[in-house]
This record gives C-alpha cells, structure tokens and sequence, in this order.
C-alpha cells in the first residue's frame, strides 16, 4: 500500500510514531481540563455529565463524549464527592391557615418570577443548628433570596423574601409555593405576601415530591458541601454559603433543567430575547 502511495517505508513508520504522540497529548490535554473543571472549578462537586457540558464550552472539546469522560474521571480516581443523607425539617403540626396546592407540581413557567418556591433546612455549626431559608425561581432554577438565622421563625423567612423582592423590584403577583411549614403560614409572611399581591401554595400533607425543586436544591448542597466540613463559626458557614449560592450555583453549575445553561444564563437569555421582540 505504500508502495502504490508513493509513501516510503521510513515515512510511514514515523507517521505512526507522529500520530500516537499525537494522541498522546491530546488524551493528557483532555485529561488536565478534566482535572481543572473537576478540582477549581466545581471543588469536586460534579460528576461526569456536568463536566462534559463544561468541557463542550471550547470548540476543541465539544465532540468529547459523555461515556469518555466518565472512563477518563474514572481512571484518574474523580468521583464527585455525595454523601446519602437527608432530613426532612417541616413542622406541620400547627393550626395556621393552610393554601390550597396551586403549583400542582408545575415546575417550569415560561418566564421568571412567575413561580418562586421556598424551604427551610438545617446545618450544624459546631454545637448549635442554624436555619437556611431559601426561594428559588423555578423558570431559571436560580436562589432568589436566602437567609441564615439562629432562631427557627418567620423573621428569617421574610428576610429571604424580603431579599427576592428588592433584587426584582417588588414584582407583583407571583405564585409562592411551599411546605406547610408554620413559618409560611404566619401573618407575618401572609401580609408580606398580600403587600405585593403574591398567590400562595402549600405541598400537600407530607408530600416532598409538590416542593421537589427546593428539597433537590438542599440534598445537593448538604451532600456536595455541608456534609464534608464541620463548621465552628455562623461566619465560616455564611462564607461557604455565600460562594455556593451566589458564585458557584447561580452563576457557574450549569443545570439540566435548564438545557444545561446555568440559572443567571437561562435568565438573562430570556430578557435578551425580550428586548428583541
């Protein structure tokens, strides 16, 4: 065959040669990207189908399959970091009012603070619980509003309301869903609620799967993060929130739900597609 190509045998020989280094530097190339996706960019907290979405971000790798990057992880020993654990939190044995289930588990509005669900959680900080609140915004899955307090009230809740209402100027007429928390069912959060014409929806009576985006977003940041550090101080424990939520899941964790778009992308999408129209 060489022969017939006019190819010499010499030049053959050193083609293969070529093209096995070749090979070579591109797989350790891949396998370095990898590695930085992996370590500085999710902390160890991805797994192989989010680090392939990332991975197809640059033009050299966006023909990189899901199965090779999972083998690749796997011979470099990159397994996401999750611990199989979960609490369920809500006290639902109270006599407040209780809303009737209007989200019906519709979890994706067509456009932004149409629906915004809430939770509560626990973390352990030395030898005391504190008590993340948090809305998220179920068209781009991103947190709204969070707040962490020391005290189990609807201060806390009302903050990280608050602190959704003022990042979207007061929008009016959202559908707020949540457990049925005793939290959510205060006058307190009920007139915040009024005050900008919010509808309200409760989950039914120990159901987590009408709440499920909230209790997805809790599992994933107690089973990548919480869980592997044990917190001394409120300011240490705020400071890893804030990086989570704020940096790393609003801004960098691309989301399934979203095509793959992180929260702040899908979001911004959708206004850029408004001002077009």
């Amino acid at each position: 065959m060489y022969q017939n190509l006019n190819v010499s045998k010499s030049g053959y020989y050193q083609w293969c040669v070529w093209k096995k280094a070749t090979n070579r530097i591109a797989r350790e190339s891949l396998m370095n990207r990898i590695s930085e996706l992996f370590y500085l960019r999710h902390k160890q907290m991805a797994g192989s189908p989010l680090i392939t979405q990332d991975l197809h971000d640059s033009p050299e790798y966006q023909r990189v399959h899901r199965s090779r990057v999972a083998a690749l992880m796997k011979e470099m020993g990159l397994r996401c970091r999750i611990q199989k654990k979960f609490v369920v939190t809500t006290d639902s044995d109270h006599k407040k009012p209780i809303a009737e289930n209007l989200l019906n588990r519709e979890f994706n509005p067509k456009r932004p603070t149409a629906y915004v669900v809430g939770d509560i959680t626990y973390l352990r900080v030395g030898s005391h619980w504190e008590y993340l609140s948090v809305f998220i915004d179920l068209y781009s899955r991103k947190v709204v509003g969070w707040d962490l307090s020391r005290r189990l009230t609807a201060d806390s809740t009302c903050q990280a309301f608050g602190k959704f209402l003022y990042r979207y100027n007061k929008p009016h007429g959202v559908l707020v869903h949540s457990d049925r928390g005793a939290q959510y069912a205060t006058e307190q959060f009920r007139a915040l609620l009024t005050d900008t014409r919010a509808i309200q929806s409760m989950s039914r009576k120990g159901n987590c799967w009408d709440n499920a985006v909230a209790e997805s977003f809790f599992h994933t940041l107690k089973t990548r993060l919480i869980y592997h550090k044990k917190y001394r101080t409120t300011e240490e424990l705020n400071k890893d929130l804030y990086w989570y939520i704020e940096i790393y899941y609003n801004r960098i964790r691309k989301h399934s739900a979203n095509s793959w778009l992180t929260p702040d992308e899908k979001e911004r999408k959708y206004y850029e597609q408004e001002q077009v129209a």
